[in-house]
């Protein structure tokens, strides 16, 4: 195991690429929410202006540059708390997605179990990471988010893009950016 490390979002290229897998890691900051259809509308806005105009896309409900997206679609809350259960989500879900928006500026992904070839070599490219929470623990994770404030893509329910204040949310670098894991692949 590596050693632990505290990241702040949105992340710098050197943070990032100072990461190793199996670094763990407590992110404290702003993070953002997607699950597959939000990943989906993403990537469809980036795309859809500039097939049209050969810019760079339709506007994004967030700033992708140094993002921090974690895989989830939380549980509603108990009277009292910010947020249900939010466990990860199976990371594979997103590969056909995650390539577009590393290469937009997102640097780290939070979620569970392997990446394509595809994701893994993007990473390499663009210099982001892959990060695992534990699966089955949604409830102690909803612990480190502080406030949860749904952002863009309401009709998506549980998979509504949510801006997160968390604080020492604790993850593991399973794909760095230099081509490791912690994975045997």
């Amino acid at each position: 195991m590596g050693q632990t490390k505290k990241l702040q979002p949105p992340l710098a290229d050197s943070i990032v690429r100072s990461l190793k897998a199996g670094d763990e890691v407590l992110i404290t900051g702003v993070i953002y929410t997607a699950r597959d259809m939000a990943h989906k509308r993403l990537c469809e806005a980036i795309c859809r202006k500039a097939s049209l105009t050969g810019d760079a896309g339709q506007k994004l409900p967030f700033e992708l540059e140094g993002a921090v997206i974690y895989f989830v679609g939380p549980t509603p809350p108990r009277p009292g708390r910010v947020i249900g259960s939010a466990g990860p989500t199976t990371s594979a879900r997103m590969d056909n997605f995650s390539p577009k928006l590393i290469a937009k500026g997102l640097k780290a992904m939070i979620g569970k179990g392997y990446r394509s070839d595809e994701v893994r070599d993007t990473l390499k490219k663009y210099g982001a990471v892959h990060l695992s929470a534990i699966g089955g623990a949604g409830a102690l994770l909803s612990k480190h988010i502080l406030s949860a404030e749904v952002i863009a893509y309401e009709d998506l329910g549980t998979e509504a893009i949510r801006k997160l204040q968390v604080v020492d949310f604790p993850a593991v670098v399973a794909y760095d950016s230099h081509g490791n894991t912690i994975y045997k692949l």
